[in-house]
């Protein structure tokens, strides 16, 4: 994740002048690593929930139009995370993420809307297990200070239409899967978006 940068971020919330101004048609913004996560959670009889310790993601603009946005996210399943090596190792093998036929789960979005001042729904191809259908993330964009924000985005999606129809061991799981993505960014060049108020 480090070094990732975030092009045009859904944060152009009229962040200060003092940003270092450069001669493109864009901003450009840089993920903090450290401050960002993609998590995931599902209801069960027992907490099934964690984080993905491995992914990459970019939001690039041709325009200060926020509609002209394109999100990527390609997640390392294999690095999974739920604090219990054994939800860890059910969730890789071949009856959930099934990581060594299929190692990424991707988020390629095919259209961005601006819904109010401050939010967006993004739609775009999802893709886990080898089978891609369409799903909607919805963001909200906050600012934090003059010149950087966070974006946090959620999108669920039934587990069992992408063949992940089986269950853990003395574990009651629920279909409905919610995955929440936070990212925290700093604008670095660039002018702003123009957003709808």
């Amino acid at each position: 994740m480090r070094g990732m940068i975030i092009k045009g971020v859904l944060l152009s919330l009229a962040f200060s002048p003092a940003v270092r101004a450069q001669s493109t048609t864009a901003p450009e913004f840089e993920i903090t690593p450290e401050q960002s996560k993609i998590s995931f959670a599902v209801k069960a009889s027992v907490s099934l929930d964690g984080v993905f310790e491995k992914w990459d993601a970019s939001l690039k603009f041709t325009s200060t139009d926020p509609s002209t946005g394109v999100l990527d996210v390609k997640i390392e399943a294999d690095s999974v995370n739920t604090g219990s090596g054994f939800k860890d190792d059910k969730l890789k093998d071949k009856d959930f993420f099934d990581v060594k036929k299929d190692p990424y789960i991707t988020f390629h979005s095919t259209k961005i809307v601006q819904t109010a001042p401050n939010t967006f729904e993004v739609q775009g191809t999802f893709t886990i297990r080898g089978v891609s259908k369409p799903e909607t993330l919805t963001f909200v964009a906050q600012r934090q200070g003059n010149a950087g924000g966070e974006i946090k985005g959620t999108m669920a999606f039934d587990r069992k239409e992408f063949g992940m129809n089986s269950g853990i061991p003395f574990i009651r799981i629920a279909d409905r899967v919610e995955v929440s993505i936070n990212f925290k960014a700093t604008r670095v060049s660039g002018p702003p978006l123009v957003l709808k108020q």
